[in-house]
């Protein structure tokens, strides 16, 4: 039981970290990034503090609304993503930009394979630790179970619709352009949003589960 709680909490802080390399990849492939790091770009671009610390604040105001609705949702893998992942990703962008400081556009579709190949894994360990979930997960989450009407897959497309929007309209008052949009909310969301879940599940399968039953 011991080696197996061990296991789990390896899991999780293991599923952060590559998680937030990931996300440091998709950033610098710059064609498009999951719903939720849409709208930290967009806060990032009229926010003037490091994305890190910008990450942190959103995702202590999320971590209140499920304090309030639904803790159980909350664990120690939680705490790990919202204390972490925005400074990995941060620190993971700037070492991509040092190895592939002006990649091609054949490079960046390659990196953005690479990060959502990577953001897969992750997500693999992050859920099959079963340690609490990320505080963005966990409000799709609450919101399903409370309204009884929508199911998850249905709060989770609307609440990345909204992300996406929101991130959209701030990178606009921020002055981007669409070409500038187009690198925060681009064929990675697309992908990310909608075709991730077979990718997760097979690395459930091959990898996760096997690494936690020994």
């Amino acid at each position: 039981m011991k080696d197996r709680l061990t296991r789990r909490i390896v899991m999780s802080a293991l599923g952060v970290v590559i998680c937030g390399v990931s996300v440091g990849m998709f950033k610098h492939a710059a064609l498009g990034v999951d719903p939720f790091q849409a709208l930290m770009s967009g806060l990032d671009a009229v926010i003037p503090i490091r994305f890190g610390t910008l990450y942190v604040l959103v995702n202590l105001l999320l971590l209140l609304f499920a304090l309030v609705f639904d803790r159980h949702k909350i664990g120690l893998a939680t705490l790990i993503n919202l204390f972490l992942l925005g400074y990995i990703a941060e620190f993971s962008q700037k070492c991509v930009f040092a190895l592939l400081p002006d990649p091609s556009l054949p490079v960046r579709f390659v990196l953005l394979g690479a990060a959502i190949v990577i953001m897969c894994l992750a997500s693999a360990f992050y859920f099959t630790a079963d340690l609490g979930v990320s505080t963005y997960d966990a409000l799709s989450l609450i919101w399903s179970e409370r309204q009884k009407k929508l199911p998850f897959f249905a709060c989770r497309v609307i609440s990345d619709l909204v992300c996406v929007a929101l991130g959209v309209l701030l990178c606009r008052l921020a002055g981007f352009t669409l070409a500038g949009i187009t690198r925060e909310v681009g064929i990675g969301t697309v992908v990310t949003a909608f075709f991730m879940g077979p990718l997760i599940e097979f690395f459930n399968r091959t990898v996760a589960r096997p690494f936690l039953n020994g």
